[in-house]
């Protein structure tokens, strides 16, 4: 007979894990060590729903909740809703883990492939996350109007060591796949579309950026191979890992000429983190499921969900507990805070006033953002 899970109190967890698509939450669940039962108790308008375990440590448990947007829903305002939500719920949280699926920008300097891994690295003044839809798009790429905030302190420790390990030994990432295989084997299984696993160089084209796909086709089948780049063959087919800056908004770059100029300085793009960096503090990490462009290939979504989930997992077991256990929560270390009030509505503040309903600046948000937070009534002041 199987033993119940363990029923673990919401002040216990101290990792919180945003997931945005139903895969991406999959993969996040199959890293799990140890599941545990349900939430003893939530916020009376927290409409997360939770996957809760652990992960191990090097010296003990990370207690993780997981939690996915809304099905259909996506982008930065429904992730910063689900994780003002996560927050209310679990007090003791210290830092978000973003985990998924993102689009690639190789570029000369890097060779990104599908599947690897890109995460969410400060360079120079800037934070990790550089919001496209918000900046200004120039020759030398994306010039910020406004700054997003970096990873917490004890995530930039864990990933410096994590580094210097990959310097002397590979990345435990392949086995954690394999190991995910082997406990789940319905995620390896292709009969109803692509898996959780590697599909393979000869589905890996990455066209000229000026090659625009032909948009009556549904698939690259019929498109001129001659256009696609001649990259160098790896030697096995595992996942390389990225680090630098990644593009985050809300809206579609349609134009190769301007993916171009952002690839300058960004690595991916994504479409959940600007709604999160400077509200909670957390780390992006990314598999790379497409190449930007016009050329559209989804056939590397769970397998690219499945290399991101196993970077993170790679990294809380080099994240010392003890370590976790002294950082601010981050609830209490936010620029902006939020509550939510009795009629369900999510109010959004600042910690710098008395006033807890306090103020968001609407000259901060993209128009599109904008009209988001006002169809889910949330309430703005200022």
């Amino acid at each position: 007979m199987t033993p119940a899970p363990p029923k673990v109190d919401n002040s216990e967890y101290t990792v919180g894990w945003i997931a945005a698509l139903p895969h991406e939450r999959a993969a996040a669940q199959a890293m799990l060590d140890q599941k545990h039962a349900p939430a003893q108790q939530k916020h009376e308008n927290d409409h997360n729903i939770y996957s809760l375990g652990s992960i191990t440590g090097p010296n003990g448990e990370h207690n993780v909740a997981i939690a996915s947007l809304p099905f259909g829903r996506y982008g930065i305002t429904s992730a910063a809703t689900v994780a003002m939500q996560m927050l209310s719920s679990f007090p003791s949280i210290k830092f978000g883990l973003v985990v998924g699926v993102g689009v690639g920008i190789p570029s000369i300097d890097n060779d990104i492939r599908l599947g690897d891994v890109v995460v969410s690295k400060p360079e120079g003044t800037f934070g990790g996350v550089r919001q496209y839809d918000r900046g200004k798009i120039t020759t030398d790429g994306v010039e910020e109007r406004g700054q997003l905030n970096s990873p917490p302190q004890v995530l930039l420790n864990a990933m410096g060591a994590l580094v210097s390990r990959h310097e002397m030994e590979e990345s435990v990432i392949p086995s954690l796949l394999e190991a995910m295989q082997k406990q789940y084997p319905k995620m390896s299984n292709q009969e109803n579309g692509p898996g959780y696993i590697y599909q393979g160089a000869e589905h890996d084209q990455l066209f000229e950026a000026d090659y625009v796909h032909d948009s009556s086709k549904r698939d690259c089948g019929e498109c001129d191979l001659a256009k696609v780049v001649k990259r160098p063959e790896r030697y096995d087919q595992n996942p390389w890992i990225h680090y630098g800056t990644i593009a985050s908004g809300d809206q579609v770059i349609p134009d190769a000429r301007i993916l171009d100029l952002i690839s300058k300085n960004c690595l991916c793009f994504e479409t959940e983190a600007a709604g999160l960096m400077n509200n909670f503090p957390c780390l992006v990490i990314r598999g790379i499921c497409d190449y930007s462009g016009s050329h559209q290939n989804d056939r590397w979504q769970k397998y690219a969900a499945a290399t991101a989930a196993a970077y993170a997992k790679e990294l809380l077991q080099i994240t010392d507990v003890v370590d976790i256990k002294s950082t601010p929560c981050a609830r209490d270390v936010m620029h902006e805070f939020y509550n939510i009030d009795g009629g369900g509505t999510l109010i959004i503040g600042s910690k710098a006033s008395a006033n807890p309903t306090i103020q968001y600046r609407k000259s901060n948000l993209s128009q599109k953002t904008s009209a988001k937070i006002e169809s889910n009534k949330m309430v703005l002041e200022g």
